[in-house]
């Protein structure tokens, strides 16, 4: 092999891992020999990725031989833009990556940084037993992005549900009474229309007062017109 080439070989041998937050991301670059080449910090925006970008390139990235990546999330606007670089990214189990911390640290503490670099190591020596994620088609990442977003809003809704449950309970009771059994019940366009009447218990007890019912959920409503009979 030409000198140049084995010179090219030996700069592109290099791993990145990428301990991941919400947050921030811990990055690690270690070379084949398993020695620290860079690390840094990044926040989860486009100036954070465009700093890894910088990162890699200077550790010997390029668009021919672009450097992998090992992560411990299969999903994120980081990962989604690594994919999209045409790079091999590796979602690594968090177990695994235990393991591997256990067997290579001293306290087998969690760190982020140290885990960045057990992360890369892990590519470094053991590559070939972890599978990089697919290279999906525009379609099926649009209905993942899509899926990911309508699972986070329903559990969110669940979450604010559950909450307004806990505060009804202590400071309105018999709304929480006369919507039990109801479909949907704080989720429910009954729930909605009881609140945008009677916010309150003292004006749910005057409502029930002036229509004569005892349900708040059915106060306020007009009753059912029928056509006269012809």
């Amino acid at each position: 092999m030409p000198d140049g080439q084995a010179r090219r070989k030996q700069e592109l041998a290099v791993y990145c891992g990428i301990d991941w937050s919400e947050r921030h991301h811990d990055i690690a670059v270690v070379d084949e020999h398993g020695r620290l080449v860079a690390k840094g910090r990044i926040g989860d925006d486009m100036d954070g990725f465009t700093t890894l970008v910088e990162m890699l390139a200077a550790a010997g990235d390029s668009a021919a031989e672009p450097v992998p990546v090992a992560i411990e999330t299969p999903r994120g606007l980081l990962v989604a833009a690594l994919r999209a670089s045409g790079r091999r990214v590796y979602s690594i189990n968090p177990m695994a990556v235990a393991r591997y911390r256990q067997r290579h640290a001293v306290s087998g503490k969690k760190s982020d940084h140290a885990d960045a670099v057990v992360l890369a190591n892990i590519l470094r020596t053991d590559a070939h037993v972890h599978r990089s994620l697919p290279h999906d088609r525009e379609l099926v990442q649009a209905v993942a992005v899509l899926t990911r977003a309508h699972q986070d809003a329903t559990w969110r809704r669940t979450r604010t549900s559950n909450e307004l449950r806990s505060l009804l309970r202590e400071y309105f009771p018999t709304f929480l009474a006369a919507l039990n059994g109801r479909k949907g019940h704080l989720t429910s366009a009954d729930a909605r229309a009881v609140l945008a009447v009677a916010s309150r218990p003292a004006a749910a007890a005057n409502s029930r007062h002036r229509s004569g019912r005892d349900d708040p959920a059915t106060a306020g409503r007009q009753p059912a017109r029928h056509a006269p009979a012809t």
